[in-house]
């Protein structure tokens, strides 16, 4: 698997370094050079100083033909800049943006984006501990409002519901 990760924090350090040990091709990306620190000193990929927001370092990244690309850096907004153009202009199959805010999170999840919420995953991991029932989403929270360009589905197959959502409005019924 060839990935690409933007943001290297613990996370995406930690993320890079597993992914690289387990011989995938990796590359990460940060603004700070001082961040490739956190990253072992037998890192078996590739570590890149540039703006992840930036069409043409992401080209050079090599983000063209990736099989991952994984938005992890602190804003929401820059993740979610990322991981569409990750989607929508090299058609990466699997993108992945970090949000803090679960508002957010859900809106960006339903416009086609798979997020991660941080804030959500540690409420559910401590009511989870304390014994409490989780209504969450846990772990990453796939697209639901469109289908990836790469993975057309039949206009028969209707979308999935996700788990632990708020309630939206009400569906109009009948037909416009």
């Amino acid at each position: 698997m060839k990935a690409l990760i933007v943001g290297c924090g613990r996370v995406g350090a930690g993320l890079a370094d597993h992914l690289a040990r387990a011989g995938h091709d990796v590359t990460i990306l940060d603004t700070s050079t001082r961040a490739f620190e956190r990253l072992p000193a037998d890192f078996a990929g590739k570590a890149i100083r540039g703006n992840g927001i930036d069409e043409d370092v992401l080209r050079r990244a090599g983000l063209a033909g990736a099989d991952l690309f994984v938005a992890l850096t602190e804003g929401d907004n820059r993740n979610v800049l990322m991981a569409q153009l990750a989607r929508e202009t090299f058609a990466i199959p699997r993108v992945i943006a970090k949000v803090n805010d679960p508002v957010r999170a859900e809106a960006y999840a339903s416009l086609g984006l798979a997020t991660l919420c941080r804030t959500t995953i540690l409420e559910d991991a401590i009511l989870d501990y304390l014994g409490e029932p989780v209504a969450g989403a846990r772990g990453v929270q796939p697209p639901t409002g469109h289908d990836h360009p790469l993975e057309p589905h039949p206009a028969s197959t209707p979308p999935v519901p996700t788990t632990g959502t708020r309630p939206g409005p009400a569906a109009p019924t009948g037909e416009a």
